[in-house]
């Protein structure tokens, strides 16, 4: 594998880790913006209870999550070949 195939293997493990680092912030921060928003409610059982879920706001960190597992093993492969090159 040549230096530059296996900077295109680095550099595409570094943008799955990007975009699940970026998955995960958008999953907080739309779960946060959610839950403040249900506290101006009157009926409260949702707030309190966090029931039923929301899929959204889990799939978000979850997906980020995968996409984490994905480009680290792709980094770390992307730099043996580079090192071994």
């Amino acid at each position: 594998m040549s230096l530059h195939e296996s900077l295109m293997l680095m550099g595409m493990g570094v943008l799955f880790i990007l975009l699940g680092v970026g998955a995960i912030i958008w999953g907080r921060s739309e779960e946060k913006n959610y839950y403040d928003s249900l506290a101006t409610r009157s009926d409260l059982r949702e707030f309190l209870d966090h029931w039923p879920q929301r899929a959204g706001h889990g799939a978000l960190e979850i997906g980020g999550g995968i996409a984490i597992a994905i480009g680290v093993p792709t980094l770390i492969m992307g730099g043996v070949f580079c090192l071994l090159s």
